[in-house]
């Protein structure tokens, strides 16, 4: 029976090139909307290590989203400083800001610290750290080059820096800038402030003020993104749907194909369940190579999205799985062609 399944396949092998051609265009889709729900904590996971922090001290009833921080009186810095356990206190401000680069308004994550600080010090791929005012190392997905100009908030900036994978909120390019230029730009001056990163290991916060770890923070952040994440995997169901339909026609139209076949097996005693399993089997084989069509594809199919897309291990694991199921299912469509078939027919003329 797999000998005739094989030899089925090899005859009919434009269309079931066709189909896994098909479906592995629609698994590529659903690897990368994989990928992009991954980046989504991916880039919050690197902007959050990137600040060096044990822990966050921020005020008190804040949300605890690393880009909507409640803002706080600088003050707080040396309350916190003074906590036990903290032998480090560094004031940072973290907010989404319209830049103009190059005649063009873009969003932007504006993150400010002292210079020289550790929130400042992203790696980089190029250029150096800030050392000054009106100076800024900018994220690379921005497209600001070495010694261009930008304007944040209407105060202009020289990129003296580049880094590189320190998004947020689904893409948005990061800048850093020095503390005093981030309190101009947002708070006119004032000494206003988003968080207290601290190191050490605080056992309680000062009065008004909440302690939050790296982990809290990143969950936070990614509960913004809860809704975007829910309508990404939606659209991963109907991806998956879409390819067993292109599984699934290929096969019928094989049974159809293949009614005389299957009353010539079923009169040599083949049962209905031989005949749903070569079926079964070609549906497969079908469904897997299109997984593995699609995992070679995806690769060069990532810059459909501006947002950072992240494969993770596991989403390599789950697609051949599905691709599976997909193959089962897509197979049940043309089970009762194969046990309806009459043995009879293998006789008639």
């Amino acid at each position: 029976m797999f000998r005739i399944t094989i030899s089925d396949l090899v005859y009919r092998r434009r269309q079931f090139l066709i189909a896994t051609l098909g479906a592995g265009l629609v698994f590529a889709m659903t690897l990368l909307l994989a990928g992009l729900v991954n980046g989504f904590s991916v880039e919050i996971n690197q902007t959050v290590s990137g600040f060096h922090a044990d822990a966050w001290m921020v005020k008190a009833g804040s949300a605890g989203r690393v880009a909507s921080l409640t803002p706080m009186a600088q003050s707080a810095v040396a309350r916190a400083a003074a906590t036990p356990g903290v032998t480090d206190a560094v004031p940072v401000v973290v907010i989404p800001q319209t830049a103009d680069v190059g005649g063009k308004l873009v969003q932007v994550n504006l993150i400010g610290a002292p210079v020289a600080s550790a929130p400042a010090t992203q790696p980089l791929t190029s250029g150096r750290q800030v050392t000054g005012p009106h100076q800024v190392v900018v994220d690379s997905s921005l497209g600001a080059a070495l010694g261009s100009r930008i304007t944040v908030g209407g105060r202009v900036f020289t990129v003296v820096g580049t880094t590189s994978d320190r998004t947020l909120l689904g893409g948005i390019s990061n800048v850093y800038v020095g503390l005093a230029d981030a309190q101009a730009v947002v708070f006119q001056g004032a000494p206003i402030i988003s968080a207290v990163i601290v190191t050490g290991n605080p056992t309680s916060a000062p009065a008004g003020l909440t302690i939050v770890t790296n982990a809290q923070i990143e969950q936070a952040s990614l509960d913004q993104m809860a809704t975007a994440v829910s309508s990404i995997n939606n659209s991963k169901l109907l991806m998956a749907a879409i390819a067993a339909v292109i599984v699934a026609s290929l096969v019928y139209v094989t049974a159809l194909e293949r009614t005389r076949d299957f009353a010539v097996l079923k009169a040599l005693g083949a049962s209905s369940g031989q005949l749903y399993l070569g079926l079964a089997v070609q549906a497969v084989l079908v469904a897997l190579l299109a997984a593995l069509f699609a995992a070679v594809l995806a690769q060069f199919m990532t810059g459909v999205f501006s947002q950072p897309v992240d494969f993770a291990a596991s989403d390599y694991v789950d697609l051949p799985v599905l691709a599976v199921v997909v193959g089962l299912l897509a197979s049940l469509i043309a089970l009762r062609r194969a046990v309806a078939a009459d043995p009879a027919r293998a006789f008639a003329g």
